[in-house]
């Protein structure tokens, strides 16, 4: 299947979420394995807001985040509980936007160019798999827009089985 994003004109960050999240329900395709959906997602993602680094982070068998499917620059491979944005989120069972890195306690680097962060758990039945991880360039580029569409987008992942 060749899926084609189409990205509005607008400026307007809603709207582009707004014409995001169809297009992302319609790119799941359950007869695929999570790899194949994530790494969509990512990329749809990515195409509409171009940031500096998107991918995904899941619970592996040693109770570790461990990098999936991404798009930007090299990542960090592991990631412990409760340590750096996305552990605290995993670890909280809740999403942390961060407007400067280097004002977090505990903040890992992986890019010394990443400046802003958000960070959504993703539940599949109700369990914690993994995080959606979103980093830029820019200070103070994710609010309660980003929250509340990649809560959603995170609850679209969470009817994919993950097995990791």
């Amino acid at each position: 299947m060749s899926e084609k994003i189409i990205i509005s004109t607008s400026n307007s960050k809603t709207e582009h979420y707004q014409q995001l999240l169809p297009q992302i329900e319609a790119l799941i395709d359950l007869n695929c394995g999570w790899v194949a959906n994530y790494a969509n997602v990512c990329s749809a993602i990515q195409q509409y807001f171009n940031h500096w680094w998107c991918g995904f982070y899941l619970i592996n068998k040693n109770n570790q985040l461990e990098l999936g499917p991404f798009i930007g620059p090299v990542a960090c491979t592991l990631i412990d509980y409760n340590k750096g944005v996305c552990g605290k989120a995993w670890a909280q069972s809740n999403t942390i936007v961060v407007p400067n890195v280097h004002e977090f306690e505990g903040h890992i680097a992986c890019s010394s160019e990443s400046n802003s962060e958000i960070v959504v758990p993703i539940l599949h039945e109700n369990k914690i798999v993994g995080v959606l991880d979103i980093d830029s360039k820019n200070f103070n580029t994710f609010d309660n827009i980003d929250q509340e569409y990649l809560e959603n987008i995170a609850k679209i992942l969470g009817k994919i089985p993950v097995n990791f």
